[in-house]
């Protein structure tokens, strides 16, 4: 049986709420981070019962309370939608709105349904609501999907004006247990456009461990606290594959991760805020993304501006110190600030193949510091993997207006990696060291003095005029540690991994790279069955591949693809009144496998 009912539709529900939110409720405190609202005020109706214990430290660089996840105290939080799906049917070209506050445009519910939205358009405006209910539950977002329902979206336009307005949301149900299982709630959407501009209105939204699988989405976010992907208490499982995903307000990253988070063949790009964020024992994962942070603004208690931000708030909506990021070839673009920051927290950072540009002025590749936030030491381990390095390194005991914690770092170099750079305290004088020990079976070029606490491997060093000290002792030249010996060292070209994700690659990775090419020319014929492609010629190439679509996501359905040695193709076979998009890319074949460059950009042919 159909029920869309067009009317509002209250759903209460008994939810765990931590001290922390007593707090809030209380306005006592208010929590500021990355990507975390400053007005957190609960939407809970009532509240009941003993306070969970707070965690050690307390809020953002402060003595406030916090409370862990699933404290003793419950809550009955409210869902009102103006529609609502509860059964397994298709829906098609189909609209949903609401101007209501704290009101759902579309809420889909029900253990094992299986609904399809198919070209729909879901719209929230209106009063905003900020705070817990919309963050944690959902409460105000445009789609929501609850109490284990599977609903699957595509061709879909999502918009949202209203403060705390998400654009879909998944909830699982855990009651903001970080890291339990969910109701198996799942939302997979494909090739839709979600586009929010208020503040606290992530683009897709997981939380109490439900599921998002997400593909060739375009994502623009505008508001304060607004991270294209975005999770928070309880956590979840997120992946996407493809897509475009850009945040342009204050503490809004393009991933904000409570939850295991992994992005493969995406673009993304933060134009004020840090690129991506971890909180807590939780994970992101990138696999041939291009990832860009122009990040112009300090948020709440932060320090410094940096791409990628690994930390723990003390908030309680993140539990555990132990975080990991991955990136996996692709393109890395840190324009402001440190590259990675660790603080707060222990990180485990995974590179391999990466392309790495840094452009700040600054030049720091990680630091791992205090920052303005406390309750734990600051600990990373940093792991290279046919990587090349550049930059400073920045391990250190003391920062301004934190309380001391310690901080260290475990360096770890494979034998096809490259580090140029230097390693110290934020003085360079290692007056406030933290604890460094490197593991080098790759290189390492000096381009500053150094001071590491213990240095093994079976590397090279290139001193190039400078000292490195070891646990104290000066070294200008010789072997420092371990079978380490000195030597010439130079970075090779990138170390990048290519992954190309249509079935016959043959490269998945290789330090070998070819220059990037462009359309330079695609016209139509009269009769508009065929297209004429030319390509900027490339020296280093052995040939190009041009992909043309009916789709500006280049969609698989829609995808089609030639590969010609010379610069100039046509193709046949069109549709008359379709509107194409083209572009390309160039390849070099190195021990009998492809090597491609970055796509082009887009042309458009009517």
């Amino acid at each position: 049986m159909v029920i869309i009912m067009k009317k509002k539709t209250f759903i209460k529900k008994i939810i765990p709420v931590s001290a922390l939110t007593l707090a809030l409720a209380l306005g006592t405190v208010g929590i500021v981070g990355c990507g975390d609202t400053e007005d957190n005020t609960v939407m809970a109706a009532a509240l009941e019962g003993a306070p969970g214990e707070p965690p050690s430290g307390g809020g953002p660089g402060g003595s406030a309370p916090g409370g862990a996840p699933g404290g003793g105290s419950q809550a009955s939080a409210e869902w009102s939608a103006a529609n609502t799906i509860s059964d397994s049917n298709t829906y098609t070209n189909t609209s949903y709105t609401s101007s209501t506050a704290s009101e759902n445009a579309l809420m889909v519910t029900g253990d094992g349904i299986t609904p399809t939205l198919d070209g729909i358009t879901a719209t929230k405006t209106g009063d905003g609501t900020s705070g817990d209910g919309a963050s944690f539950y959902g409460t105000n977002s445009a789609i929501i999907a609850k109490d284990g329902a599977q609903v699957t979206i595509k061709n879909a336009t999502i918009t949202t004006a209203s403060e705390g307005a998400n654009g879909v949301f998944s909830y699982g149900g855990n009651g903001g247990q970080n890291g339990a299982a969910g109701d198996g709630t799942t939302v997979n959407i494909s090739d839709s456009t979600i586009t929010t501009t208020e503040g606290g209105s992530g683009g897709i939204m997981t939380t109490g461990g439900g599921i998002t699988n997400a593909s060739n989405l375009t994502v623009t976010t505008s508001g304060r606290s607004s991270a294209a992907i975005r999770t928070d208490r309880g956590g979840g499982t997120v992946n996407v594959d493809g897509g475009t995903y850009t945040t342009n307000g204050l503490g809004s990253p393009a991933i904000y991760s409570t939850a295991k988070v992994s992005v493969k063949n995406a673009t993304l790009v933060s134009n004020k805020s840090e690129g991506v964020c971890i909180e807590g024992t939780n994970s992101i994962d990138l696999t041939n993304c291009t990832l860009t942070a122009n990040n112009t603004e300090k948020n709440g208690n932060a320090q410094y501006l940096d791409t990628i931000m690994i930390y723990q708030s003390m908030s309680g909506d993140a539990s555990g110190t132990d975080s990991s990021f991955t990136m996996t070839g692709g393109t890395l673009n840190s324009k402001s600030g440190h590259v990675f920051h660790v603080t707060n927290t222990s990180a485990e950072i995974n590179l391999k193949g990466v392309r790495i540009n840094n452009t700040d002025s600054e030049g720091v590749l990680l630091s791992v510091t205090n920052d303005g936030w406390s309750g734990a030491a600051n600990k990373a381990t940093l792991n290279a993997v046919s990587q090349n390095l550049e930059g400073k390194i920045i391990v250190s005991n003391t920062a301004s207006s934190a309380s001391n914690s310690s901080s260290s770092l475990t360096m770890n170099l494979d034998s096809s990696s490259v580090f140029t750079g230097s390693i110290g305290d934020e003085n360079g004088s290692g007056s406030s060291l933290g604890t460094i020990d490197v593991t080098l079976n790759g290189g390492w070029k000096l381009t500053a003095d150094s001071y590491v606490t213990s240095i093994s491997g079976s590397g090279t060093i290139d001193y190039n005029g400078y000292t490195l000290y070891v646990n104290g002792t000066a070294y200008t030249s010789g072997a420092p540690g371990g079978s380490v010996s000195e030597g010439s060292v130079t970075a090779s070209d990138y170390n990048y991994i290519t992954d190309d994700t249509s079935d016959e690659s043959a490269a998945d990775e290789t330090k070998e790279s070819v220059s990037s090419t462009k359309v330079t020319k695609a016209n139509r014929s009269k009769n508009g069955k065929k297209l004429t492609v030319k390509v900027a010629k490339v020296s280093d190439a052995d040939g190009y591949e041009v992909q043309y679509s009916t789709s500006s996501k280049f969609t698989a359905k829609t995808t089609k693809k030639v590969s010609m040695k010379k610069t100039k193709t046509t193709i046949k076979k069109l549709k008359k009144k379709k509107t194409y998009y083209v572009r390309v890319r160039a390849y070099k074949t190195v021990n009998g496998k492809k090597v491609y460059s970055d796509w082009s950009s887009v042309k458009k042919v009517s």
